[in-house]
């Protein structure tokens, strides 16, 4: 039948895709460090080094779950063509929207998988620490920046990342002046790290009696997540610590005591906070482990030579050109103004639909790589 000779076609098409994502994964390397991964947790004074066997576990946890991941999609593909030819034979055409369903899903999962081999760099891998600030307007300004906040929070929990609040400042009426989250989870920093910058809103304001149309802004930077495994030279007489008061929604599920921390680092003016912990201790060590990944990631993007090289932090949060737009009047859009990606339907951008943006910047950052030859 015509309809399933298409379809046919269309999966056939996407064949020599699955077979160089195979190539462009290394599934062959990663089955022999795996292999050598195993043999080491076999050894008899595995587990002597705590810290170094917990590595060794989640590094062979990932690649194996790379590898189901493949072969998962693999699988879908040869199921999907068995449905295809049985239902062809059998003239069944109540099979058909199942068939192109099923099309539709490979493609979107090929599509997703092939975009996680873009993710080559130093820190994709890692965990993200997303921080929000609002910009010059006050409430309006501050509802913005919370507007974002909740925006990357639901991207996370759509993707199954586990979003984690560390600090929480208040608005003055409404929304909040700053806030940092942590999203957890493989390649969290690779898929966010395009989406620091400036955000633009364009609406009606819910706070201008008058109903006129406002322009809003606030900034959200991305930091990897820097772990024990990679070390950062602080020299600690440059670091001034605060303790106050837990507050916000932070503080909603600590104590009441003056257990948040914020940290201070002299010679760049590096301001970080966290109060999502229980304990003084704790917080100071989340507020140290943010420090040090903004040092790291002011570091590798300034291409310093050490972490005293960095003078000042004027350049990394004077605002800047936009890098999105999302206009709610008088009409609906966001936009990406590095790559020209938009979508209309702002309701589910702001709900945490984000991976056309996401996908678009990977793709473009690619092709730049590809042009000038790294």
């Amino acid at each position: 039948m015509l309809q399933y000779e298409e379809l046919r076609l269309s999966l056939q098409g996407l064949e020599p895709e699955l077979k160089e994502l195979a190539d462009a994964l290394g599934l062959d390397g990663m089955r022999k460090e795996i292999a050598e991964l195993d043999q080491k947790a076999t050894a008899p004074d595995f587990w002597d080094n705590m810290e170094k066997s917990q590595k060794i576990l989640q590094r062979s946890s990932s690649l194996k779950n790379k590898i189901e991941s493949y072969e998962r999609l693999k699988s879908a593909y040869e199921d999907l063509m068995a449905l295809i030819e049985l239902a062809d034979e059998e003239s069944d055409l109540s099979l058909l929207p199942q068939a192109q369903q099923e099309l539709n899903e490979f493609r979107e999962g090929l599509d997703s998988m092939r975009l996680t081999t873009l993710l080559t760099g130093e820190y994709d891998a890692k965990n993200a620490i997303l921080t929000f600030h609002a910009g010059a307007g006050g409430t309006e300004a501050q509802d913005w920046a919370e507007m974002l906040y909740r925006m990357y929070c639901r991207w996370g929990e759509r993707h199954g990342f586990t979003v984690q609040t560390l600090d929480y400042l208040d608005g003055e009426e409404a929304g909040l002046k700053s806030a940092s989250i942590l999203v957890s989870g493989e390649n969290a920093y690779g898929f966010l790290r395009g989406e620091s910058g400036v955000h633009r809103l364009v609406r009606i304001s819910p706070f201008d009696a008058s109903g006129r149309r406002h322009t809003s802004f606030a900034s959200l930077e991305v930091m990897p997540e820097i772990d024990d495994t990679i070390e950062v030279e602080i020299n600690p007489d440059d670091i001034k610590i605060d303790y106050y008061r837990a507050s916000g929604a932070g503080g909603q599920k600590v104590n009441k005591t003056s257990s948040a921390v914020r940290l201070t680092h002299i010679p760049t003016g590096i301001v970080v906070a966290c109060q999502v912990e229980r304990s003084q201790y704790q917080n100071r060590d989340v507020a140290m482990r943010m420090l040090k990944s903004k040092l790291m990631e002011i570091k590798e993007r300034e291409h310093l030579e050490r972490i005293d090289d960095i003078k000042g932090v004027q350049k990394e949060i004077a605002w800047g050109s936009q890098i999105r737009s999302y206009v709610f009047m008088p009409y609906t859009m966001a936009k990406d103004h590095r790559t020209g990606f938009e979508s209309g339907n702002i309701d589910a951008v702001m709900d945490g639909d984000l991976d056309g943006f996401i996908n678009a910047y990977l793709k473009s950052r690619s092709q730049e790589k590809l042009a000038s030859g790294e």
